[in-house]
């Protein structure tokens, strides 16, 4: 049932929003929403969502998704953001980077530009925009599992032990960022759910005794601070961005939930986080006509209660819900 719903989420996706930019045939891009918008808008870290996604549908094996979609969706980004993969904010990189990485594309190369956002202004971590004014966890999280995931594991043991030292609040959630207020360094209290999946991602792929034991705990917290109340369900924000967050938090949690190193607890927890998760945006879903074919339409929140329909959707909504069951299908 898991793979069908997952396969569900990708078909729709697909079929409602994926297009020819510019009508180059060879070229895929996510269009931003439903109905179409009235002004062009290039939002370059939801389509490095929509990668990963695909990458996700592949690796399960489903027949939706080949590696020349993935290829295809690349050569869109990289024509759509001016013949490169560059921009102005070092997690949209980070996270293209990461989708690239695993789908074993070697087409993206960005290392450099993403290493030199780490300095030691701040203690460390790294810049969120090229105009270096803000240490996030938006950037410094990807970063560090690119890192970690590229062998370089004490750049990622840093970066993970400044946000750490300086970003973790009382609970040991990552709260959003740093900057420099009157001339003084001051932490926002933002705390959202996607900045905890990478930087979790990286606990795992450093792999020793004691980041396991950091993954614990930081999953504890999630069950905890970032749940619907008296349930599993986790958090979302709203549309916009924050209509991804919580999908990138659940790819992570699953990673947990079937990591045999961490206690069967926690990894219970995980998986359960995810499972409800899914559940709860899997039956808040609609069905709506595109272009003469049904189509799945998932809610923008998970809700304890009936969900609210909206007359626009947003791409970044649905690959919230598609990340999400598709976390769901790997739970062993």
């Amino acid at each position: 049932m898991s793979q069908a719903r997952a396969d569900e989420a990708a078909r729709s996706v697909l079929e409602a929003f994926l297009q020819r930019p510019m009508s180059v045939p060879y070229l895929r891009l996510g269009a931003v929403q439903r109905p179409k918008a009235p002004l062009r808008r290039w939002d370059y870290w939801w389509q490095a969502h929509l990668l990963d996604c695909l990458v996700d549908a592949r690796l399960r094996g489903s027949r939706l998704v080949d590696q020349g979609l993935i290829n295809r969706q690349l050569t869109g980004i990289w024509v759509r953001n001016g013949f490169r993969y560059r921009n102005h904010y070092f997690d949209d990189m980070a996270w293209l980077s990461l989708a690239a990485q695993r789908a074993g594309s070697r087409r993206v190369r960005l290392r450099k530009r993403l290493e030199s956002a780490l300095t030691p202004d701040f203690g460390g971590g790294s810049f969120w925009r090229t105009d270096r004014e803000y240490k996030a966890t938006a950037a410094t999280g990807p970063i560090s599992l690119f890192l970690a995931r590229a062998g370089q594991r004490r750049q990622a043991a840093d970066l993970l032990r400044w946000l750490r030292l300086v970003l973790a609040d009382e609970s040991g959630l990552f709260r959003d960022g740093i900057r420099l207020s009157n001339g003084v360094p001051e932490v926002t209290r933002w705390v959202f759910t996607y900045n905890q999946g990478p930087a979790l991602g990286t606990m795992l792929e450093l792999g020793d005794d004691a980041n396991l034991a950091a993954a614990a705990r930081h999953i504890a917290a999630v069950g905890e601070h970032l749940v619907r109340p008296a349930s599993r369900v986790l958090i979302t924000h709203q549309s916009g961005d924050g209509g991804l967050f919580t999908g990138i938090l659940t790819r992570y949690l699953a990673l947990a939930a079937n990591d045999s190193r961490l206690p069967d607890g926690t990894r219970a927890l995980a998986g359960d986080l995810v499972a409800a998760t899914a559940e709860n945006l899997w039956r808040g879903r609609e069905h709506r006509g595109f272009r003469g074919r049904v189509v799945t339409v998932f809610p923008q929140d998970t809700s304890l209660k009936p969900p609210v329909h909206t007359d626009v959707v947003e791409l970044s909504t649905q690959l919230q819900a598609w990340m999400a069951l598709e976390a769901a299908a790997t739970l062993r």
